[in-house]
C-alpha cells in the first residue's frame, strides 16, 4: 500500500506540480519504477483495489497503472510464466468490468494491455478461443457489455499493429488474425444484439451507437465481412444499422468509414450503395450543401468517390443511379469551401472514370465513343467547376506581400489536379479544351482582367502542354502574348502579391510552348524582357530561367539576332547582382551560351563569350590577386562574400563550356571558342588551385566542376594540360583530403585521356600520390568508411576508371598500387553505407573482369610480366580478406542489395580459379585456394552470426554452387565472345549461387554487425 501512495504522489506531481524541477524529480522515479519487478503488482492493485481508499482513487493514478502494465506486457509479457499470464487476464477483465462505466480512455488502455497479453499467451493453443470464453462470461455480468464491446473493438487493431510489439512474429500475427476471423459470427450477433438494444443508465443511444459502429469498423477491416456470402451481404442488418448511422452526427463520419473499407474490400458492394445514391444524396448531401456542413459533405465525397473508383464499370452503364451519383459529385467539387479537402477528395473518381473510358476499346471502337458522348456534358461542366474551384481565395488575392505563394491547400490541390485535366485533355480534344480555357472574352480590357481566372487558366493550359502538343492543334497566342506585354510592364515598377503568381503561370506556358511560341513569334524581344523581368522576382524566377533556357533552345535562330543577343548579355552580366539559386542560374547560362555557341561568326562569338564571361572572370580574379590576399582574410565577412562570387563564376564558366561544340578538328584554332576560352580559364584556375582559398570546400567543388565540365568539351584542346591538371588535383587533395571531388575531377582526366600510352607514368603517378593520402590509407574498417562514404566512393570510382581506361602497361607498373586498393575495397564492402559499398563492390568486380578477360585471350601463354600474372598475384594475394569480407558484407540489414554483386564477384573469382588450373600459376592460385579462403571467412565470423550446424554445411554447399557457376561463366563467355553479355547469374549454376547467397542474405538480417 505505501508503494502505491508513493505511486500516486509522484504521478500527482508529474502532472501538477509547478516546480519543473519536481516534475524531472517524479518522472525519473516513475520510469525507473516502471522497470522493476514490484511495478506488475502495484499497477494490477491500483486498477482492482476497491475505489473507497480515496488516496488511489484518482483518474490519473489508474491510468497510469493501466499504461505500465500495457507496456511492461509488451516488453516482458514473452517471460511471464502461465500461472501469472492467467492470473494478471482475470484482473485486467476484472478491472475492465470495473472501469466500464468509467472514463474511455481508462477503459481503452485496459483492454490495450489485455489484448496485447492474449498475443503473448503462446503456451495456450487457441489464446483467442480462450479470451472469448472469458469475454462471454463477462456478458452474462450486469453492465460489462461496454467493456466487451471495447475489447471486441482494440483487439482486431492490435493483431494487426505491428508497430508496438515486434517480438511476435508476421507468422504468428497471421495466425491470430485467422483465429480472429473464426469468431466473426459470435461478434456479429453481438454487435446485433447491442443495437437492438434502448439502453437505460448513464450511456446515451447516440454515444452507445457510435461505439457499435466504431466496434464494427475494426472487424471489417479485420475482413470479417469476407465469412459472410456475398448474397446476403446487402440485407445484413448491421449495414442497415451502419446507414442509420449517417443519421446520427456522433457516429456519423464512422460510418462513412465502416462503408469506404466495406466498398473497397467487397466487389458487389458498390453496386449495393449505388442503389442508395438517391437516399445520400436528396436526404444527406442536398441539405449539407444548404446548411455548409462541411463534416458530411466531406464524408459523403469520400464515400462515393470510392464507390465510383471501386467500381468506374458501373459508372459507364450511365444507369440513371449512376449519373446522380456523378451529379452529386460534381456538386461536392464545386462546394465552395474555404479549403479544398473536398474537391481534392473526389479527383481520383474522375480520374479513374476518365481513364476506364479512355482505355475502352484502344482502337477507338464503339464502346468508348458511346462512353464519350453520355459523358461529354460531364467532364465538359467538370473542366468549368474545376477551373474555377483552383482559383485562389480572395485573401491570396488581396495579400500584397512581395513574397507570396499559394496556399498549401490549394497547391496540393493542384498537383492533384494534374492528372485529371490531362485525362479530361485527351477526352476533350485539345481543339475543345483551349476553346474552354480561352473562353470568355477576359482579355478585353487591361483594367477589367480577372487576374484569378487568368492564373488558373494559364496553370490549366501549361499542365496539359504535352497533349496539346502531341495532337499538333496550334492556338492562338496573342492571348498570351497580350499578357507578357501587360506584365512586363508592370514589372518594371515591382511585381508583388497574386500578380507575381500570375507572372509565373506566364512564364510556365512559355516554357512548354516555346517550339511553337518560337515559329509563331518573329521579334523574340517582348518574351525576352518578360523572362528577364521575372527572373529578377523570388517567386517566378525558377520559372522564367526554365523558360528562358527552352526559349533560346528552340527560338536559337532568332535568338542570334544582334539585338537579342544584348539582351542575353545584359541578362547574364547581371546574374551576380540577382541572387538566384544555383539551378536557376545554370538554366539562364546553359540557354545563353547555347545561343552565342552558334553564332556564325567567330570574332562576334568570341566577343560574346567574353563579356558573358567577363562579371565570371572578375569575381575569381578578386579571389586570387596576391595584392589584396591579406587585406580579404582580415574581414571575414567580405571574404565569405568574395569566395561565393567566385564559386558562383566557376559554375558559370563549367555551364558554359558544357554547351560549346567540341571542334573536330584534332590540331588546336587561335579562334575556336573553346581554345580562347581555356587560354582565359586555365591560367586563373591554375592559381587558384596553388593558392590555400582552396580550403574551402564548396570553392573546390566548383573549381573541380568547372574544370571537369571543361575537360570533357574541349578534347584534343586539353591534352597538352594534363601534367599541370593531375599535379593541381592530387597536391591539393594532398593539403586538403576531404577534398573528393579532387578524386572525382582526376576520374573524368582518365577517362578520357587514359589511353595515352606516353601519360601512362603520369597516371600511376597520380593513383599512387592519393593511395598514399592519410585520408585514404585511414579506410581499414567499415566503420572508417561509414564516416567517410564520398571519400570512399571517389577512391574505388578513380581505381575502377583507371583499370578501365589505362594501357595495359601502366596497370601492369601499378601492381602494388592495385593490390592495395583492391584490399581497401574488400574493407569498404562492408560498410553500412550503401554507395560506398557497392562503389568498392563494383572496383573489385570490374578488376575481376578485365583479369578474366585477359586470362581467356592468354590461357595458354601467361608470360611473367603480364596484366595477367599480375592479376593472378594481386588474387592470391587478397583473395582471402575479398571472399572473408564479402561474406561478412551479407550480414546484417543492409545486405539485400548487396547480393548480386558479391553473387557476382563470387562467380567471378571460382571462374578465375578455374582458369588457372590449366596454367602455370596453378601452384598459387586454383580450387584448393577458394575452398581454403572460403573456409577460412565462415571460421572467422563469431558463432552468433551462424545458426547451429551452418558453419560445417555452408562450405560445401557454396563450393559445389561455385563450380557450376564457374562452369556457366565460361561457357557463356565462349559463346557470346562478341557480345558485352557475360553471362552473370545467368546460367543454371549461376543462379543457384545467386538464391544461396540470397538466402544467406536473408536470413541473416537481424544480426547487428559490429564495425
Amino acid at each position: 500500500m505505501e508503494l502505491q501512495i508513493k505511486v500516486a504522489q509522484a504521478v500527482h506531481v508529474l502532472n501538477h506540480d509547478s516546480q519543473s524541477c519536481n516534475r524531472v524529480a517524479a518522472n525519473q522515479w516513475l520510469v525507473q519504477f516502471q522497470q522493476t519487478d514490484a511495478a506488475w503488482e502495484v499497477a494490477t492493485s491500483i486498477l482492482t483495489s476497491d475505489r473507497h481508499q480515496s488516496l488511489i482513487n484518482d483518474f490519473e493514478v489508474e491510468f497510469f497503472a493501466a499504461q505500465i502494465l500495457k507496456r511492461k506486457i509488451q516488453n516482458e509479457g514473452y517471460y511471464l510464466q502461465l500461472g501469472v499470464k492467467d492470473a494478471l487476464l482475470n484482473a485486467l477483465l476484472a478491472a475492465a468490468k470495473r472501469f466500464s462505466s468509467g472514463p474511455p480512455q481508462l477503459l481503452t488502455q485496459i483492454c490495450l494491455a489485455l489484448s496485447a497479453l492474449v498475443l503473448h499467451s503462446f503456451e495456450h493453443s487457441k489464446p483467442i478461443e480462450q479470451l472469448f470464453y472469458s469475454l462471454q462470461n463477462l456478458q452474462s455480468q450486469d453492465d460489462a457489455n461496454i467493456a466487451v464491446l471495447e475489447m471486441l473493438t482494440v483487439l482486431p487493431e492490435v493483431v494487426e499493429d505491428h508497430s508496438n510489439d515486434c517480438s511476435i512474429s508476421s507468422a504468428r500475427r497471421g495466425e491470430y488474425g485467422r483465429e480472429l476471423l473464426l469468431r466473426t459470427p459470435m461478434v456479429l450477433e453481438f454487435l446485433l444484439r447491442q443495437s437492438e438494444k434502448m439502453l437505460d443508465g448513464g450511456i446515451q443511444l447516440h454515444e452507445m451507437k457510435r461505439k457499435i459502429v466504431r466496434c464494427l469498423l475494426s472487424w471489417v477491416r479485420a475482413g470479417c465481412f469476407s465469412e459472410i456470402p456475398l448474397s446476403s451481404l446487402p440485407t445484413h442488418p448491421l449495414l442497415n444499422f451502419v446507414f442509420n448511422s449517417l443519421h446520427v452526427s456522433l457516429s456519423f463520419d464512422l460510418a462513412i468509414e465502416v462503408l469506404i473499407e466495406l466498398v473497397s474490400r467487397h466487389e458487389g458492394l458498390p453496386q449495393v450503395l449505388l442503389c442508395k445514391v438517391v437516399f445520400l444524396k436528396e436526404v444527406l448531401l442536398l441539405p449539407a450543401l444548404a446548411n455548409g456542413d462541411e463534416k458530411v459533405i466531406g464524408g459523403l465525397a469520400c464515400l462515393m468517390s470510392e464507390i465510383g473508383q471501386a467500381a468506374p464499370s458501373l459508372i459507364v452503364e450511365a444507369s440513371s443511379e449512376a449519373l446522380t451519383l456523378a451529379d452529386a459529385v460534381m456538386s461536392c467539387v464545386a462546394y465552395q469551401s474555404e479549403e479544398w479537402e473536398i474537391a481534392d477528395s473526389t479527383l481520383q473518381f474522375w480520374c479513374s472514370l476518365a481513364g476506364y473510358i479512355l482505355g475502352l476499346d484502344a482502337n477507338g471502337g464503339k464502346n468508348r465513343k458511346s462512353a464519350e458522348d453520355v459523358f461529354f456534358s460531364v467532364f465538359l461542366t467538370l473542366l468549368d467547376t474545376l477551373l474555377l474551384r483552383a482559383q485562389v481565395d480572395d485573401s491570396t488575392l488581396n495579400d500584397e506581400r512581395v513574397v507570396l505563394d499559394l496556399p498549401d491547400g490549394l497547391s496540393l490541390f493542384r498537383m492533384n489536379l494534374v492528372e485529371l485535366l490531362v485525362d479530361i485533355c485527351q477526352l476533350l480534344g485539345s481543339a475543345l479544351f483551349i476553346q474552354k480555357v480561352f473562353f470568355g472574352g477576359w482579355m478585353s480590357s487591361n483594367a477589367q482582367i480577372p487576374w484569378k481566372e487568368v492564373e488558373t487558366r494559364m496553370f490549366s493550359l501549361n499542365v496539359v502542354s504535352d497533349v496539346i502538343l502531341k495532337e499538333g492543334q496550334p492556338f492562338d497566342f496573342s492571348m498570351v502574348l497580350h499578357l507578357v506585354t501587360i506584365l512586363s510592364s508592370r514589372a518594371s515598377s515591382g511585381l508583388g502579391g497574386f500578380m507575381s503568381i500570375v507572372y509565373r503561370s506566364v512564364a510556365d506556358v512559355i516554357g512548354s510552348y516555346s517550339k511553337w511560341v518560337s515559329a509563331l513569334q518573329t521579334n523574340a524581344r517582348p518574351i525576352l524582357l518578360f523572362l528577364a523581368g521575372g527572373i529578377s522576382q523570388p517567386l517566378s524566377s525558377s520559372a522564367c530561367a526554365s523558360a528562358l533556357r527552352k526559349f533560346c533552345e528552340d527560338a536559337s535562330a532568332v535568338m542570334c539576332e544582334p539585338s537579342n543577343l544584348e539582351i542575353l548579355i545584359w541578362l547574364v552580366e547581371g546574374l551576380e547582382k540577382r541572387n538566384l539559386s544555383l539551378e536557376d542560374e545554370e538554366e539562364v547560362v546553359s540557354g545563353i551560351a547555347l545561343v552565342i555557341g552558334i553564332v556564325p561568326n567567330k570574332e562576334t562569338r568570341n566577343n560574346m563569350l567574353a563579356r558573358m564571361l567577363s562579371p565570371s572572370y572578375e569575381a575569381l580574379g578578386k579571389l586570387i590577386d596576391d595584392d589584396h590576399e591579406q587585406s580579404l582574410r582580415q574581414s571575414p565577412a567580405i571574404y565569405s562574400q568574395i569566395i561565393n562570387s567566385a564559386a558562383r563564376g566557376l559554375y558559370r564558366m563549367g555551364t558554359t563550356f558544357s554547351h560549346l561544340e567540341t571542334p573536330l578538328s584534332s590540331g588546336p584554332s587561335a579562334d575556336d571558342p573553346i581554345f580562347v576560352l581555356l587560354g582565359v580559364f586555365w591560367p586563373m584556375l591554375e592559381k587558384l588551385f596553388k593558392s590555400e582559398h582552396m580550403e574551402n570546400g564548396n570553392l573546390c567543388t566548383a573549381a573541380c566542376k568547372a574544370l571537369s565540365q571543361a575537360i570533357h568539351s574541349s578534347g584534343q584542346h586539353f591534352v597538352t594540360l594534363l601534367p599541370k591538371v593531375l599535379d593541381c588535383l592530387s597536391t591539393n587533395f594532398m593539403s586538403f583530403q576531404s577534398h573528393d571531388c579532387c578524386i572525382r575531377t582526376a576520374s573524368v582526366v582518365i577517362e578520357e585521356f587514359g589511353g595515352k600510352e606516353e601519360y601512362g607514368p603520369l597516371y600511376i603517378s597520380t593513383f599512387e600520390r592519393f593511395s598514399s593520402a592519410a585520408s585514404i590509407m585511414a579506410l581499414n574498417s567499415s566503420y572508417i568508411c561509414d564516416q567517410e562514404p564520398d571519400l570512399v566512393e571517389a577512391y574505388a570510382n578513380f581505381a575502377t576508371t583507371f583499370i578501365c581506361c589505362c594501357p595495359k602497361d601502366a596497370l601492369v607498373a601499378s601492381g602494388k598500387l592495385i593490390e592495395v586498393s583492391f584490399q581497401k575495397a574488400a574493407i569498404c564492402c562492408t560498410a553500412m553505407h550503401r554507395g560506398a559499398a557497392l562503389s568498392a563492390m563494383s572496383y573489385m568486380s570490374c578488376f575481376l573482369e578485365v583479369g578474366l578477360t585477359s586470362l581467356l585471350e592468354s590461357v595458354n601463354y601467361v608470360n611473367e610480366g603480364s596484366f595477367v600474372a599480375m592479376a593472378i598475384q594481386v588474387i592470391s594475394h587478397c583473395g582471402e580478406g575479398l571472399v572473408s569480407n564479402v561474406v561478412y558484407a551479407l550480414l546484417g540489414v543492409s545486405a539485400m542489395s548487396r547480393v548480386h554483386k558479391c553473387a557476382t564477384i563470387l562467380q567471378q573469382l571460382a571462374a578465375i580459379c578455374s582458369l588457372s588450373e590449366t596454367t602455370k600459376w596453378k601452384a598459387i592460385l586454383c580450387w584448393q585456394s577458394l575452398h581454403g579462403w572460403l573456409c577460412s571467412a565462415v571460421k572467422t565470423l563469431p558463432n552468433e552470426y551462424l545458426k547451429q550446424g551452418e558453419a560445417e554445411s555452408i562450405v560445401p554447399l557454396w563450393l559445389k554452387a561455385l563450380v557450376g557457376a564457374a562452369t556457366d561463366y565460361l561457357e557463356s563467355r565462349s559463346y557470346n565472345e562478341s557480345t558485352k553479355n557475360h553471362g552473370h547469374m545467368q546460367g543454371r549454376g549461376g543462379r543457384i549461387l545467386k538464391r544461396l547467397v540470397r538466402e544467406f542474405a536473408d536470413s541473416h538480417r537481424s544480426i547487428a554487425v559490429l564495425t
